[in-house]
């Protein structure tokens, strides 16, 4: 069984964990013949796992995962009413792994999940690669609308595959609440970055 180490994680909702690091050392090697930066990066079990799932389309990795999940969640004493994955800033990935995780999720709970709850309105860059948080929350202004009635007096799961500044999980917090009316917001990360940390 792969071994996890929950962190907390501080937001808008009412309860959150990310279940493990993404990335557990990662040493400067120096600069390619392009100038890029090279790093020698190791991931945490769980880390790999999620990488084979995201990039490889491992449903073996996919259903450990969901199995880790799942467990956590019936550990953690969260009354969750419906499973809500946070919709991928890579809208072009042929297979999305989050929503794929909510539905494994969703069978081991025994709670439905629901990946059009929440819908994306506008394109944005992968906010992985942006720094300055100000400029995230200006691209992720009005950018998800809340489908109306459906989150209303619910208690609500938010799973994100991986948790960097909290950007994006923060502005969907407040869309479902300012206009999903819900009763009770927790988030889960499957990993975390380690600068979050």
């Amino acid at each position: 069984m792969t071994n996890i180490k929950p962190r907390k994680i501080v937001g808008g909702w009412d309860s959150g964990y990310a279940l493990d690091l993404h990335i557990s050392s990662s040493d400067f090697l120096g600069y390619d013949s392009y100038g890029h930066p090279q790093f020698d990066t190791t991931r945490t079990e769980l880390g790999e796992l999620l990488y084979k799932a995201k990039y490889k389309n491992d449903k073996k990795a996919l259903d450990e995962i969901a199995t880790i999940a799942g467990n956590f969640i019936l550990s953690s004493g969260w009354d969750v009413d419906l499973i809500v994955p946070i919709p991928p800033s890579n809208t072009q990935r042929q297979h999305q792994p989050v929503f794929m995780l909510a539905e494994r999720i969703s069978v081991i709970l025994g709670k439905p999940a629901c990946p059009d709850c929440i819908v994306k309105t506008k394109e944005t860059p992968q906010l992985k690669n942006l720094r300055d948080h100000s400029e995230k929350q200006k691209l992720l202004k009005d950018a998800f609308e809340v489908k109306k009635g459906i989150l209303e007096k619910k208690k609500v799961l938010l799973l994100d595959d991986l948790y960097g500044s909290g950007s994006t999980l923060n502005a969907i917090t407040k869309a479902i609440s300012d206009k999903g009316g819900v009763a009770k917001i927790y988030a889960l990360a499957i990993t975390m970055t380690r600068s979050n940390a």
